[in-house]
């Protein structure tokens, strides 16, 4: 049951090692920090921790911090009072007091404000901690597991991070591997989201060809299981025959990251790193056809942080 509502597919000596680390944390109130690629179930195994634990009948809150602005995410974790910024009409709860009794999921910890960081380090230590505008201070009773896809001790050299807050979320670690590290729970994996989608839209489609199966298991999938879900869906929403084979499965072109660049002097061209990631992102959005969640699948980025870049960049789809 773990399994289908965590999806945490596979029969993979990493799958079952999760599994394992699973089932003993969380009956605990440990932190717990999650890491791994971007699309490798990391809020899945947060979501397996929640449900796993004394905790299931609570609130499971998510906040993805690398979506909300530095000003408005102390906010969002610890609620305001009315009035206490410009637009705060109304007193608003926080994240934390919504988790009461549950958990708190923090996406992408790595991206949070380091001013932030200091409030929440001090909750973690068991202080209360105030609305932005309050002087009332509110306690809360909340389990924090966090996540991120950063190379987090780089981060905390380079003083974006601090070090105390890291060794406390770091209670308890998981490691998600990528999928070409667990190859082996691709079919797994594809006959699963084959299931929910052909149930989903009422297709009747059978299966893989064997040839079907042996292209996705050979494929390095950059974007991890959330694009081995895309690609299912896409299939089965385009599929015109009962089995899908190999002209069904529709792969990235794009190089995956750490290939090899031209070594030619005479083709190199002097970019900055920003026009060169404008130049790779739009290349990538024409290749999904403006599909953002693929694209982002394919650039190993959440879906908001994409919408950043492409508002950043004032990137715009051809014809509009």
């Amino acid at each position: 049951q773990l399994h289908v509502e965590s999806e945490l597919v596979g029969e993979s000596p990493a799958i079952k090692n999760i599994l394992e680390q699973i089932a003993r944390v969380a009956p605990t109130n440990a932190t717990v920090l999650i890491r791994g690629d971007s699309g490798s179930g990391k809020e899945l195994v947060a979501r397996a921790l929640h449900f796993s634990s004394q905790r299931r009948e609570g609130p499971f809150i998510c906040l993805n911090c690398a979506a909300i602005t530095e000003t408005l995410l102390e906010s969002e974790l610890f609620g305001h009072e009315k009035g206490a910024f410009t637009g705060a009409t109304d007193k608003k709860i926080g994240k934390f007091e919504a988790a009461d009794r549950g958990t708190i999921f923090l996406d992408e910890i790595g991206e949070m404000a380091f001013n932030t960081q200091a409030k929440l380090l001090r909750v973690l230590e068991g202080h209360p901690f105030e609305r932005v505008g309050g002087s009332s201070p509110i306690r809360t009773d909340v389990r924090v597991i966090a996540a991120t896809n950063q190379p987090m001790e780089q981060i905390i050299r380079e003083g974006k991070f601090r070090r105390d807050l890291f060794y406390r979320l770091q209670v308890v670690e998981i490691h998600v591997p990528p999928l070409r590290d667990r190859r082996g729970d691709v079919p797994m994996l594809a006959e699963h989201f084959l299931k929910r989608f052909t149930r989903e839209t009422g297709r009747k489609i059978r299966g893989f060809t064997p040839a079907a199966l042996t292209k996705m298991e050979q494929y390095d999938w950059p974007g991890n299981v959330r694009e081995l879900k895309n690609v299912v869906e896409r299939a089965v929403a385009l599929s015109r025959t009962p089995t899908l084979d190999v002209a069904d499965i529709l792969l990235s072109a794009l190089e995956l990251p750490g290939a090899a660049l031209p070594t030619d002097p005479a083709s190199f061209e002097a970019l900055s790193l920003d026009e060169l990631e404008k130049r790779h992102i739009l290349r990538t959005l024409e290749h999904t056809q403006w599909n953002k969640s693929q694209a982002a699948a394919i650039l190993q980025i959440e879906r908001s942080t994409l919408d950043r870049k492409i508002k950043s960049y004032q990137l715009k789809r051809e014809g509009n």
